[in-house]
């Protein structure tokens, strides 16, 4: 009996040691992809950045000055024109019969003021000998003093016939671009009314942009050591080459924004800035050599600051926070946590976990310096 029951004990633990023999083994946890990039140093400019708004640097409407018949258009419009150009020309025909009106009104009171001083002279001689009384001669002179100041007066109406004239040439007051024509030829115009066209300067051309009262007391100081480089990204995110320069400071903060407004010039010798468009702005106040510099997309938010994935030869993936600085392109500043030459994750951060595994899917070749905007 007791040999029975020895042999059922061994059956049942030879059955147990064969069940933990085939127990499947624990499986190591996959390494995760990522590609990263690596902290490297960089000339950081410290900038302001804003939306400004592009304006011609002069625009003038032009119009007539005097009333008529639109005789001829002597220019496109879009095209460019000179200071001093003709424009317009408006029929001259009245206008040349008023001059000669005037100017004929003016010869006969210019006569007859030739003859009343002739007479008064006379009148002033004759009262020395008795011959007339002096209250004729007073006459006399008065006559001649009225005849003179009608002269006077008929030569100003000539000159203002004149001026009249020479308003039915009408000339651009400034070199620029001319707006679309707003009258045809044979229209009738009339004197300070509607304008003709526009014209507006753009060469050179102002970019005018807010700036928050928080950050203007850095720009007036660094205004005042020298001309501040300015850049602008169109709407469409394309990048003006030429850049330009701060030009003018508001001299008071405006209440309601809390801002002040700057002015920047630009050659725009490509026309690559147009009056009306809107335009982002950016200052550049200062340029710090040395800084440190990742990719953006390396910079993930949390709950108690920024931090990135460090990966190190381990291949482990370690959180580091870190304190951000500036964007420069697609580059972020960091200001403290990082060194240059440490190793980044840039792509595959949502499906790592603090010290996980990584495979880097990209060699480490690709720096920041190779990701930075021009």
């Amino acid at each position: 009996m007791s040999i029975h029951k020895y042999q059922i004990r061994v059956g049942v633990g030879c059955a147990i040691a064969a069940a933990a023999c085939s127990k499947p083994p624990v499986k190591e946890t996959p390494s995760v992809p990522v590609t990263v990039a690596t902290a490297t140093q960089i000339a950081a400019p410290h900038t302001i950045e804003a939306n400004g708004v592009v304006e011609p640097l002069h625009t003038v409407a032009v119009e007539a000055q005097v009333g008529g018949t639109l005789d001829s258009v002597e220019f496109r419009e879009g095209e460019d024109v000179r200071s001093g150009q003709v424009l317009f020309r408006i029929d001259p025909r009245p206008f040349q019969a008023a001059l000669r009106q005037a100017e004929a009104t003016l010869a006969r009171d210019v006569a007859q003021a030739l003859s009343a001083q002739r007479d008064a002279e006379r009148y002033q001689a004759l009262v020395a000998k008795d011959y007339v009384t002096k209250s004729q001669a007073d006459q006399a002179m008065a006559q001649a003093a009225a005849l003179k100041a009608t002269v006077q007066a008929d030569s100003a109406a000539v000159d203002n016939a004149r001026l009249n004239l020479s308003y039915t040439t009408i000339r651009a007051p400034i070199s620029g671009r001319t707006g679309r024509l707003l009258v045809k030829q044979g229209n009738l115009v009339q004197a300070n009314s509607d304008p003709l066209v526009i014209i507006n300067t753009l060469h050179p051309i102002s970019v005018r942009f807010p700036v928050v009262q928080r950050e203007f007391p850095e720009l007036q100081r660094r205004s005042s050591r020298g001309n501040l480089p300015v850049r602008v990204v169109t709407a469409d995110s394309g990048r003006v080459g030429e850049v330009g320069r701060l030009d003018f400071l508001d001299n008071e903060v405006d209440s309601l924004t809390g801002s002040v407004v700057a002015k920047a010039l630009f050659d725009n010798q490509l026309n690559s800035l147009w009056p009306g468009e809107y335009v982002r702005v950016s200052v550049q106040l200062d340029v710090t050599p040395n800084a440190v510099a990742v990719p953006t997309s390396a910079v993930l938010p949390g709950q108690n600051g920024s931090y990135v994935f460090v990966v190190g030869p381990d291949k482990i993936a370690k959180v580091r926070p870190i304190v951000p600085g500036e964007a420069v392109g697609q580059l972020t500043t960091v200001d403290s946590g990082l060194v240059v030459g440490e190793q980044v994750v840039v792509d595959g951060q949502s499906r790592l976990t603090p010290n996980a595994r990584v495979e880097v899917r990209a060699p480490a070749t690709e720096t920041a310096t190779t990701q930075a905007a021009p």
